[in-house]
């Protein structure tokens, strides 16, 4: 059972931390969950570690304290599975996936061998069924593209859900979903534990909350979840279309507490979808991808039609529950803000990926949250260049969006990229992770900039603040970006307790 979710903390006061990046030595006081107090050094009546009537000022020896920074979208389950799945980050093609699967299968227990994070948008093979029956002919072998957007499964396991007759064994979209729904689940104990691991961990980068748009019954997931761990992060849990209803009949809103986290699960928004990805080549653009053109599919897909968007929103939305748009292609993006427009609600749009110049003004305009990922910016660059040739100006463009106003909270799309803020901050500061110079250098954002959007918009530590708070052994602002990703993070505290470090 959780272990008294609900109970206060102890009072505790900060000593000797800095309030900032380059700000001043302060005394932060923190009770019930809220900072209460926030003092300057100088002005303390007691040094270092000590007991201050009755309560234990804890000497930070001069670390930096920041807000509490958030991972605005993740797919809780799927990367904490992920974590235990044959890796195929950086597979250069379908015949190296391949290798890897023959090499893995033999020393794999379990029905299925999942595989995880293929990208084949550069691949100069295509994923086959053929490919995988010649290294693993009897064993049903899934495997998940790392946007979560396709599954490519040999014929062992395409016969297991009643699909045998595909003719690729690559499926995208919808049919990727049905078909890894029907695959055998994991026992629901052994993903809790693992979702629990990957909770802690998360709070060991700094992590105090989450979105988790996880795919299902998020909200009565979290609910089960909440009555046996505390969770080590704040979770607002994601609603999908299909139990909208259930929602709104239960009376649930966005920010509402359920569960028994004392606070620390919540209801999140409602998650609807425009398009598709852009590895998959089914975002939905104005202009017809290289290659596509006399194909149905040359401009992407609509995985909603503009009616039934405004539909559900307005739905939700009379209901208290915020919509969360999924638009990654320039046509996309704007039949969501259209739609924003017809409901009049509050919301995001995550991922915005690819953005007409006329809708940048148009987030700020409306109050639209853009729910970005960073680190995709610098995964996909090349994807980009190639699918989006002559346009990829208006790609990832996080320096326009805020200089026209719009909010910015960074996101991992986990398991798309891990759930580790400081590879997005580092991401969103240099826009490369490799040897190569800047792509696109004209979107790059400061660090006090990409600090805020990783920590959903708190810039500062003031009284009355939630008790979430990460403790840090560098400096931000004196931090490269090689530092930046790797950030020392000594300490993280959520709701006034320590979820990561050594008290």
């Amino acid at each position: 059972m959780a272990d008294n979710a609900s109970a206060p903390a102890p009072a505790l006061t900060l000593a000797r931390v800095r309030l900032g990046a380059r700000g001043p030595l302060v005394r932060v006081r923190v009770a019930d969950g809220r900072v209460t107090h926030v003092v300057a050094e100088a002005d303390a009546d007691a040094d270092g570690d000590a007991v201050v009537g009755g309560e234990r000022a804890l000497d930070l020896g001069g670390r930096v304290l920041l807000p509490g920074l958030w991972d605005a979208h993740v797919h809780l389950a799927e990367w904490a599975s992920a974590r235990h799945r044959l890796d195929l980050a950086g597979t250069a093609s379908a015949r190296a996936v391949a290798d890897l699967v023959r090499e893995r299968a033999g020393a794999s227990d379990g029905a299925v061998l999942y595989g995880y994070g293929f990208r084949d948008g550069l691949w100069p093979d295509a994923p086959h069924k053929r490919l995988l029956d010649a290294v693993v002919p009897d064993r049903p072998v899934a495997l998940v593209s790392a946007d979560l957007h396709a599954a490519w499964l040999n014929s062992a396991c395409l016969a297991l859900v009643g699909r045998g007759e595909h003719p690729t064994g690559l499926l995208r979209e919808h049919e990727a979903h049905e078909v890894l729904s029907a695959l055998p689940a994991a026992p629901v104990e052994l993903v809790d534990g693992w979702i629990e691991d990957a909770c802690l961990a998360a709070a060991a980068r700094g992590v105090t909350g989450v979105i988790d748009f996880q795919f299902g019954d998020t909200v009565g997931d979290w609910e089960r979840r909440s009555a046996e761990f505390r969770p080590a992060v704040r979770v607002s849990a994601a609603v999908y279309p299909s139990y909208l209803e259930a929602a709104v009949k239960r009376g649930l809103r966005t920010g509402d507490d359920v569960g028994a986290g004392g606070g620390l699960v919540r209801v999140g928004p409602l998650k609807l979808f425009t398009d598709g990805s852009l590895n998959t080549r089914t975002a939905l653009c104005r202009d017809p991808y290289p290659g596509l053109e006399e194909t149905d599919g040359a401009h992407g897909i609509e995985e909603t039609s503009p009616g039934e968007l405004v539909r559900l929103m307005r739905r939700a939305a009379a209901h208290g529950i915020e919509p969360a748009v999924h638009a990654i292609g320039d046509r996309a993006n704007t039949v969501a803000l259209d739609a924003f427009e017809a409901v009049r609600c509050r919301g995001r749009i995550e991922h915005a990926q690819l953005l007409s110049a006329e809708d940048l003004p148009r987030f700020a305009e409306l109050g639209v949250v853009a729910g970005v990922q960073p680190r995709h910016a610098t995964d996909d660059r090349d994807v980009a260049d190639r699918h989006w040739a002559g346009r990829t100006e208006r790609a990832f463009a996080y320096g326009d969006l805020l200089a026209a106003g719009a909010r910015l909270e960074f996101g991992s799309d986990a398991p798309v990229s891990p759930l580790d803020p400081w590879l997005a901050i580092a991401s969103a500061v240099s826009r490369t992770d490799d040897e190569r110079p800047a792509w696109h250098p004209e979107q790059r954002l400061s660090v006090p900039d990409a600090l805020v959007a990783a920590a959903r918009g708190r810039r500062l530590i003031r009284v009355g603040d939630p008790a979430d708070l990460v403790v840090v052994d560098v400096d931000p602002l004196d931090a490269d970006p090689d530092t930046l990703r790797a950030m020392p993070v000594h300490a993280t505290m959520a709701n006034g307790r320590w979820t990561h470090g050594p008290y």
